[in-house]
């Protein structure tokens, strides 16, 4: 199975950029999207609904805000919108789940911090979700989470790292919650787990890809039953639609 993950900085400038010309040839299973800054309703055009795909899509209710998507070629049990979380703060991100017989997907958009207030929404949304995730991680169901998490792990998956330790997104807790949840709760960073070069990065905060700092932001999770059915790994390098690249994984599933 092939999982395509992609942060668009907006479904209709991608669209017009060729994202959609350059999925089709891909041989992707699972398409998630994240950051559409798009109604659904203003999803009607065919382009947003590939041709042996079913689309799903989850906005934020406010026009260019957020934004969710999952394509996927076998229809799913069900779809889940948000993580439930009992005071409403997943609404502060995005997140879209496509539920099969023992496998979960997920597209998860992670809120932006640019100030103290969102900062502390962001704090409480990855504290909520740690909490969401170990929970379910005693379930007899496996994970793929994919998606923009708004956040670096280790100084390899930050050009000129010494630059940033005081920026939102390789702040020192938000390293730390990255270390809790590979280490203690036991899932999987599918990309490092079969890349493991440094300079392997996925969005660029100056807008351009290639210019100024590459970070790694953007990651396939999976959970710890899936450890040894990761088969491939890839930042497509070679594309242009966004500030951020696409990730593709393969899997040694079906769903």
């Amino acid at each position: 199975m092939r999982i395509v993950s992609l942060s668009v900085d907006g479904i209709h400038q991608a669209a017009q950029r060729g994202l959609y010309d350059w999925l089709a040839d891909q041989d992707a299973d699972v398409i998630c999207l994240q950051d559409l800054r798009s109604l659904e309703p203003e999803l009607d055009h065919p382009i947003f609904h590939p041709d042996g795909f079913y689309s799903y899509f989850f906005d934020s209710g406010t026009p260019h805000e957020n934004g969710v998507a999952i394509y996927t070629r076998s229809q799913p049990k069900a779809i889940i919108f948000g993580m439930g979380f009992s005071n409403g703060e997943d609404m502060f991100g995005r997140y879209l789940q496509a539920d099969f017989e023992r496998l979960s997907i997920g597209s998860l958009l992670a809120p932006v911090a640019t100030d103290e207030s969102s900062l502390e929404k962001k704090v409480q949304f990855f504290d909520d979700m740690q909490a969401h995730l170990t929970k379910i991680s005693r379930k007899r169901r496996d994970f793929i989470f994919c998606g923009n998490w708004g956040m670096a792990h280790r100084r390899a998956d930050v050009e000129n790292w010494q630059d940033h330790q005081d920026t939102p997104g390789f702040m020192r807790h938000e390293q730390r919650w990255l270390d809790q949840l590979f280490n203690d709760i036991g899932y999987i960073d599918a990309f490092r787990k079969v890349v493991k070069d440094a300079d392997e990065f996925t969005w660029w905060p100056s807008g351009k890809v290639g210019e100024g700092d590459g970070w790694r932001t953007d990651f396939q999770v999976v959970s710890h039953g899936l450890r040894n059915r990761i088969e491939y790994g890839a930042i497509n390098k070679n594309v242009d639609f966004c500030s951020h690249l696409p990730v593709i994984m393969d899997y040694d599933l079906e769903v």
